[in-house]
């Protein structure tokens, strides 16, 4: 069990040298007792409940954070995992015994991106239990599952941090298809479409929210792509705090992808001074980086307040409007520079 001034989180991750461990007591000393208060509300709604169903009431619930020991369950049921295991029984251990073969070029990342995966994370080293070797099955069944994907760099950290929550390969197994089959179709594709479209949407979303910031974006000529690639690849892994990512998670299996741009644009509004202060295109792309550092982003809790606050009205229908605008625009570019050569 990890404490305050363990040098390994909860999670088997190891703490940087730099590790602001003073903020970090801070936060903790006001989140223990949200964390008391939510554990105790979760064990009451649990009572007799077998499957966790949507409703107002679990929204709500899960936009405040799902306590450690109920988050496996609750992400398979919500997010319709468990539906899709149901429906297919049997289907994972198919993929892994089949003689199938993946693309060549995919199995060769796969297994690069294995050792890459979570080095600093006790959990993925040579110890009794090393969950590398699940994580090579998973990104190996999904592969065979969905040949149109096949790999993308990015999942390995996906399915990884998912291993590390739910501990089951199976599991594991069908909410990466969630996430890439349904959740974010096209991110994980050869084309990325989707994750250009994401970034499309967002710089939109900016423009409408934060204009002043937006046209100083602009002005800079910094790209979307070039900060927001990593935030929407890897779903804020190894981009925030553990905690504040599985905050996220928790949402995004059950209210869907825009939470996503609701993250990316709680992150420039609560920056918004810092990064109007930027100058030139150096210090803003070198501020962007900055900017998912520090207690912010360490106070999970306030932060996922915000998230939920600071965008305003974040309707469902907006963004699917701006995301579908997105994808016209995208194509057409695309169709003009093929025209061009």
């Amino acid at each position: 069990m990890s404490t305050i001034q363990s040098p390994v989180d909860e999670y088997g991750f190891h703490r940087p040298d730099d590790f602001d461990y003073s903020s970090y007591e801070e936060f903790m000393s006001s989140y223990i007792r949200v964390l008391a208060r939510r554990a105790s509300r979760w064990d009451n709604f649990m009572k007799g409940v077998n499957k966790v169903r949507k409703s107002r009431r679990v929204k709500r619930f899960v936009r405040k954070g799902i306590p450690m020991e109920l988050r496996a369950q609750v992400w398979v049921d919500t997010s319709g995992a468990r539906k899709k295991m149901k429906l297919n029984p049997g289907s994972y251990q198919r993929l892994l015994a089949e003689d199938t073969t993946i693309d060549e070029m995919a199995m060769h990342s796969i297994q690069t991106d294995i050792d890459r995966t979570f080095p600093d994370n006790i959990h993925f080293s040579s110890r009794q239990d090393d969950l590398r070797p699940a994580l090579l099955n998973v990104l190996i069944a999904y592969a065979k599952h969905n040949p149109r994907i096949g790999y993308c760099q990015g999942l390995n950290y996906i399915a990884g941090l998912m291993l590390l929550i739910v501990n089951k390969e199976e599991e594991a197994f069908w909410l990466l298809d969630v996430i890439v089959g349904n959740l974010l179709p096209d991110y994980y594709a050869k084309d990325m479409l989707g994750l250009q479209i994401e970034q499309e949407t967002l710089r939109e979303v900016v423009r409408v929210k934060l204009p002043v910031l937006f046209e100083h974006i602009e002005k800079l000529g910094v790209s979307y792509t070039i900060f927001s690639t990593k935030w929407f690849i890897c779903l804020y892994i190894d981009v925030l705090p553990t905690e504040t990512v599985l905050r996220i998670w928790d949402c995004l299996f059950y209210e869907g992808s825009k939470v996503i741009l609701r993250v990316a644009l709680t992150l420039l509004s609560l920056n918004e001074g810092k990064l109007m202060k930027c100058n030139d295109f150096a210090q803003l792309c070198a501020a962007m980086k900055d900017i998912t550092k520090g207690p912010a982003t360490m106070d999970c809790h306030s932060f996922m307040e915000h998230s939920f606050h600071l965008p305003g009205s974040f309707s469902r229908k907006w963004i699917k409007e701006l995301r579908k605008a997105a994808t016209e625009k995208i194509l057409a570019e695309q169709q003009a520079r093929q025209q061009h050569t």
